[in-house]
């Protein structure tokens, strides 16, 4: 059984299932006796359903929305390039996917602290700041004259919207181990519907507006998808709660309380300062390798999808404005794969075999693009693409936030995921220069797509292995000595976590 003390926490190996069962350590004495009082809590099965409840109605639709504008934001330029951008600029084939890559790059670079500083800033003013000027440089896009001029808008806009990208991470304050996939699943699923929206939008205005006014399709693309975020930036601003402790309306006393208890179940602190050292230490650790693997393929697939698919689906011989509305099928894939997977992750807890199984299918659908040419026959390996490719960040990202615990150390392996990865989606970008079959693109993201079934066996195997080795040494003198030390310091370290497989 658990002996408890009160600076320590010891668990009986034998009985330790779920990661949350430790909860934070600190050395400040409210933190110490809020840590107490959720060991102790008898929580009221009606009090824990209304605040779940409540939770998914104040935070879920605010951060679904803000991910739904931030992928149309990004994969506007796949509509805008088949709606007269590269005739009117003059774009050639490289230059396109330079334009795509500049945005990635802006991403890298401000991503780091975009996650980290969500808590300095507060959620709802980063979030609504970046919607803001990614909204504004989007509709600024339309005066764009030139390839170079469209290249340094991308990069301001990926630079905004990196500091949104730490959405996930947001989450972990709020929701507990199972519940944190499916309602990941929820927010990311947005990509895939701001995707088809965008198809759907793209084809309305080729249809009705492509010359009104003066102006090509591509420019009234990018105007009224720069208007939308703006607008809804203030509704973030002014609604979004930025934390457990902090929440100041629609829930009562004792509902805070438990969100707070909540918090310190799934490891979180209410310190927001960021541990420097911390940062890099999480790259001294193996599994940070294997999850770094899975995304980075996930990322290039998944971003050289987004970025091409219209000219992928006009290349199977569509016409464009079909293109544009054949889009919303695939993504339509992609949005029920992130929540089936991750459902059904949540619901078993095999979280390494539902992420290795859930890339079994892009292994078959770019195999399938590679070497077979029937219309309809690739169409159909392109939705299987997408139901396979885009679970992939949401359930390895959920994952990871579980297996890395403490404030700067889940923060800093979220930001790398989202860091290393684009290194890759950058690549992604870069290779898919051969219309209309797209070939070398096809065959790298097939070896990605091997790559991430590989590491995800690999990462769950030796997580296991970790597991093992803690059990084994639970009461070693270095376990003791550990043991002193605080979530903050050593995160998942700590002798009495254990990871979720």
């Amino acid at each position: 059984m658990a002996s408890k003390s009160s600076d320590r926490i010891e668990v009986n190996p034998v009985e330790y299932r779920d990661p949350a069962v430790l909860l934070p350590m600190t050395s400040d004495t409210s933190q110490d006796s809020m840590t107490k009082e959720a060991e102790q809590e008898e929580v009221d099965p009606k009090l824990a359903r209304r605040v779940k409840w409540k939770l998914d109605l104040f935070i879920l639709p605010l951060m679904a929305s803000v991910y739904f504008f931030a992928t149309m934001g990004k994969s506007d330029l796949g509509n805008a390039k088949i709606a007269g951008l590269t005739e009117e600029l003059g774009l050639s084939p490289g230059d396109y996917s330079n334009a795509a890559t500049v945005f990635l790059v802006a991403a890298v670079i401000f991503q780091l602290p975009g996650t980290l500083l969500i808590k300095k800033i507060h959620p709802n003013r980063q979030f609504a700041g970046a919607m803001l000027t990614w909204g504004f440089l989007t509709a600024m896009t339309v005066l764009a004259k030139n390839g170079g001029q469209l290249l340094a808008i991308r990069f301001l806009i990926g630079g905004a919207e990196a500091f949104v990208q730490g959405g996930v991470f947001y989450l972990s304050f709020w929701y507990q181990y199972s519940e944190y996939a499916t309602r990941g699943a929820i927010v990311a699923s947005m990509s895939t519907i701001a995707g088809a929206f965008n198809g759907l939008i793209a084809y309305a205005i080729v249809k009705d507006l492509d010359g009104a006014n003066g102006w090509r399709a591509w420019r009234w693309i990018f105007l009224i998808e720069g208007i939308a975020p703006i607008a809804f930036s203030f509704v973030v601003l002014f609604f979004l709660p930025s934390s457990p402790r902090e929440v100041n309306w629609g829930f009562s006393e004792a509902e805070k309380q438990h969100i707070i208890r909540r918090a310190a179940r799934a490891h979180n602190t209410s310190e927001p300062r960021v541990e420097l050292k911390q940062i890099w230490k999480v790259m001294l650790d193996l599994h940070f390798w294997f999850f770094i693997l899975v995304s980075c393929g996930g990322a290039f697939c998944q971003s050289s999808l987004s970025n091409f698919l219209p000219d992928i689906i006009a290349g199977f011989g569509y016409s464009d404005a079909n293109a544009q509305l054949f889009t919303t099928i695939v993504y339509a894939c992609g949005c029920f794969g992130i929540l089936f997977f991750c459902r059904l992750a949540d619901k078993t807890n095999a979280r390494g075999i539902i992420l290795a199984a859930s890339t079994v299918g892009a292994v078959i659908g770019y195999a399938v693009l590679i070497w077979v040419r029937h219309r309809d026959v690739r169409f159909a390996a392109t939705c299987l693409v997408a139901f396979s490719v885009y679970p992939n960040t949401v359930l390895q990202v959920t994952w990871a936030a579980m297996s890395f615990i403490g404030y700067t150390r889940r923060g800093s392996v979220i930001a790398f995921f989202n860091i290393f990865p684009h290194l890759f989606a950058i690549s992604g970008t870069q290779a898919y220069q051969d219309p209309p079959y797209y070939s070398i693109g096809n065959a790298t993201a097939l070896g990605m797509s091997v790559l991430m079934l590989l590491s995800s066996i690999g990462l769950r195997f030796y997580l296991g292995y970790l597991n093992k080795k803690k059990r084994a040494n639970q009461f070693s003198e270095h376990a003791a000595f550990m043991r002193g030390k605080s979530i903050e310091e050593i995160g998942d370290h700590h002798p009495d976590f254990f990871y979720t497989l």
